[in-house]
């Protein structure tokens, strides 16, 4: 964190750039964003004594009602949020700056539940291994308007269509701009598969670094549709029988600057401590589903042949596998080579899709696991034997098979901590309660523009 040294000059400059507010967020274990903001002159305060709120929030589920945990429930207590300056950013509303924070008890310890604090933790777990992790996601979302309940998208396609950025060049231009005075220079934006979808590529960086940018990237595009009367949606989905908005996860395994993805004798070029990271993530995949894809309707996304990656198996450049693998073109693999988990959405908290993956491809990894054979085309089009054979199989089809493969992995209990884990069981369960009649119609609507 910055010294409080530095301070001073920081906010003077963020007084020049004429900010007044600052959004101090975290994101809830139902991967919701909240805030709470504090005028400039009291930001330096918040940087040593924090901002309070009710341990309550890690509890709390997307319907905004409050469940239980053995450890978190009630209306006693208080946290304490103390914003990272060194991961601020001028937000495109005028005069407004956010800044992400960590949760510490009033003792100045760092609180079980905090969702950042144990993203860091696996981080510094890897670094001890002498691993470094980069990490980049690609967002995509919903443009458009609601009108009497139903989805109204800003473009008709086609997919990926060179018209489409003709109809949206002033909102896409705008977009960019916004990005690139805020310091982040985005890969890629182009229009999507489906009537009204887009997506963005969000450049790699340290885990953490990655997890606060896809929280301020959201808000960003929240904030440039809602200028340009619209709204966007990073829901699981929007529009039944469509394809939903994924939330892809990009990753790198490093040891002293060499991309263990790249370079070695394992399959398309790993070597054996990258193969044995990403066997960890794959052989965890039933578990992680319930943090990477933990909403109810995450469910109604995760489809076979919907671009969802809804079977547990891998291959190169294959999109329908729940692990694609990512060389780049000959020549550029050291630098290129990554993995991508297509199965995630953007109901997730991010921090705590980091903390788990790292803690799976490391239990890989002290485990020295091996990938299964590789998948090279559409799993659904596979028979039962076949993809026995593989080692392949159908991820959990609802939130509560999730939920079950996540109860039984010790690794993720462990790495997480109790208080952490049996909250975020909790809000699973509490949403799968509340969702278990309603019809898909029902619970499209309620998430739609929850994220």
């Amino acid at each position: 964190m910055t010294t409080s040294s530095e301070t001073p000059g920081t906010l003077k400059e963020l007084i020049a750039r004429g900010v007044r507010v600052i959004a101090v967020t975290i994101v809830d274990n139902a991967g919701i964003a909240r805030a709470k903001a504090v005028p400039i002159g009291a930001f330096e305060g918040s940087l040593r004594w924090g901002v309070g709120l009710s341990p309550i929030f890690n509890v709390c589920t997307v319907a905004d009602t409050f469940t239980k945990s053995p450890a978190v429930g009630g209306p006693t207590g208080d946290l304490r949020l103390r914003p990272d300056p060194s991961a601020l950013r001028v937000c495109p509303e005028q005069g407004w700056a956010t800044a992400p924070a960590d949760q510490y008890t009033q003792d100045g310890e760092v609180f079980g539940c905090c969702q950042r604090s144990f993203a860091r933790r696996m981080v510094e777990d890897a670094r001890a291994r002498g691993l470094e992790l980069h990490v980049g996601w690609e967002l995509e979302w919903f443009l458009g308007h609601e009108t009497d309940g139903s989805f109204v998208p800003a473009h008709d396609g086609p997919g990926y269509g060179f018209s489409v950025l003709a109809e949206l060049s002033s909102y896409a231009h705008e977009l960019v701009e916004c990005f690139v005075e805020s310091g982040v220079h985005i890969g890629q934006l182009h229009p999507e598969y489906a009537p009204g979808q887009l997506e963005i590529s969000l450049p790699h960086s340290d885990p953490v670094a990655a997890a606060d940018l896809n929280v301020f990237a959201r808000h960003t595009i929240r904030a440039v549709s809602i200028r340009n009367g619209m709204r966007a949606s990073f829901a699981p989905v929007v529009m039944l029988e469509r394809v939903g908005n994924g939330g892809h996860l990009h990753l790198s395994v490093l040891r002293e600057g060499r991309n263990l993805l790249a370079s070695g004798d394992g399959p398309h070029g790993m070597t054996d401590v990258g193969e044995s990271f990403l066997a960890g993530v794959l052989a965890a995949i039933p578990a992680l589903m319930a943090i990477g894809a933990p909403s109810v309707a995450s469910y109604l996304r995760l489809q076979p042949s919907m671009w969802a990656g809804a079977y547990a198996c891998w291959g190169r450049e294959n999109r329908e596998a729940a692990m694609r693998f990512v060389t780049g073109m000959n020549g550029s693999q050291q630098a290129a080579a990554n993995c991508e988990v297509k199965c995630f959405d953007q109901s997730a908290n991010p921090y705590l899709v980091i903390g788990a993956v790292i803690a799976a491809g490391l239990d890989g990894v002290d485990r020295a696991l091996t990938l299964p054979p590789e998948v090279t085309d559409d799993p659904a089009a596979l028979s039962a034997r076949d993809l026995e054979a593989l080692g392949a199989h159908r991820l959990p089809a609802s939130l509560d098979l999730s939920i079950s493969a996540l109860e039984r992995s010790e690794t993720i209990r462990s790495a997480m901590g109790a208080m952490l884990f049996d909250a975020v069981l909790a809000v699973r369960r509490s949403e799968l309660e509340t969702f278990s009649d309603a019809d898909p119609e029902t619970v499209l609507v309620a998430h739609r523009w929850r994220y």
